[in-house]
């Protein structure tokens, strides 16, 4: 099954940073702050609240996408 493609149009950061905030945030299970402070020393001046709307706005889907990709068990 492929999922649709997720749209990050009207976003004004590209899609790699936008994944890296939400992989950060749940991968090293950090705080919004920790994420924000991360990506401040590497240029990237984003604030808290707007990883945390990240978060739940593209989480659930990239989530179910990594979800679909597992490998289903055989079926005997």
């Amino acid at each position: 099954m492929r999922m649709k493609k997720i749209s990050y149009k009207g976003y004004r950061f590209p899609p790699e940073i936008i994944q890296q905030a939400i992989w950060l945030y749940l991968r090293f299970t950090m705080s919004f702050r920790d994420v924000e402070d991360l990506l401040a020393e590497r240029g990237i001046m984003v604030s808290y609240e707007i990883v945390r709307r990240w978060v739940n706005h593209f989480g659930p889907m990239i989530a179910a996408d990594l979800r679909n990709r597992r490998p289903k068990p055989h079926t005997i």
